[in-house]
């Protein structure tokens, strides 16, 4: 099997800017030439890890308690994302948006990663939650989401506790890191890129980072 260049990608399945960075950097990854020499994987992180899930609140009203700003002011931010997102082909639906913890989203992640499915995972929760309004912590939601996708073994994962240590690793190791926010990118494990980044940005990092890693490859397969 062939050396493939790894961009990890830390985001949370609630961070809408992770959704509309995940389309500018697929952009760039389309248009790249040796895509298929690059393999991308989502780690784990959480926003608010303490956060309750409550489907009766909504992502204004969360907004406005945690920030301490107007109802109003909640929804012009919100306003704005969706905005963002339609210029990259998203049809965010905020309003329908509930507050919901991600740990069990980032564990059927995790057992996507392991059946090569993650990608297709990602983008199915990402459109669950921004544009369809589900409940991204539900057992039974989350277990129709993962049969779409074709994963295995996802009743035992989400009646016991696999992949917690997983997640868990993930989010330690994105404080090692320094990581605040998300989404943030890591290419090959040498450069960074934080925040939903227009696409020629994503561009230049694929390019830079891809021809080091070539290069380092090929001295290696002369030694």
């Amino acid at each position: 099997m062939h050396k493939k260049m790894k961009v990890e990608i830390w985001s949370d399945v609630v961070c809408p800017f992770c959704y509309i960075g995940k389309r500018r950097f697929e952009k760039a990854l389309n248009d790249f030439h040796q895509k298929d020499q690059i393999e991308v994987i989502y780690r784990s992180f959480q926003l608010n890890p303490d956060i309750q899930t409550d489907t009766n609140k909504s992502v204004e009203q969360y907004l406005s308690e945690s920030k301490g700003v107007t109802l109003n002011k909640a929804t012009e931010m919100t306003q704005y994302v969706t905005e963002q997102a339609a210029s990259e082909g998203l049809g965010f639906h905020m309003e329908n948006a509930v507050v919901a913890n991600t740990f069990r989203s980032h564990r059927i992640l995790q057992l996507a990663l392991s059946q090569g499915r993650q990608q297709a995972m990602k983008e199915r929760l990402l459109k669950a939650y921004f544009i369809e309004g589900k409940n991204i912590d539900d057992i039974d939601i989350l277990t129709d989401l993962s049969h779409e996708i074709g994963l295995l073994y996802v009743e035992d994962t989400l009646q016991n506790d696999n992949f917690s240590n997983e997640v868990k690793r993930d989010i330690l190791e994105s404080k090692q890191l320094g990581i605040q926010g998300v989404p943030f990118f890591v290419f090959n494990r040498k450069y960074g890129i934080s925040g939903a980044q227009d696409t020629k940005v994503f561009a230049e990092a694929i390019n830079q980072s891809f021809n080091e890693w070539q290069e380092a490859e090929f001295q290696t397969e002369d030694n």
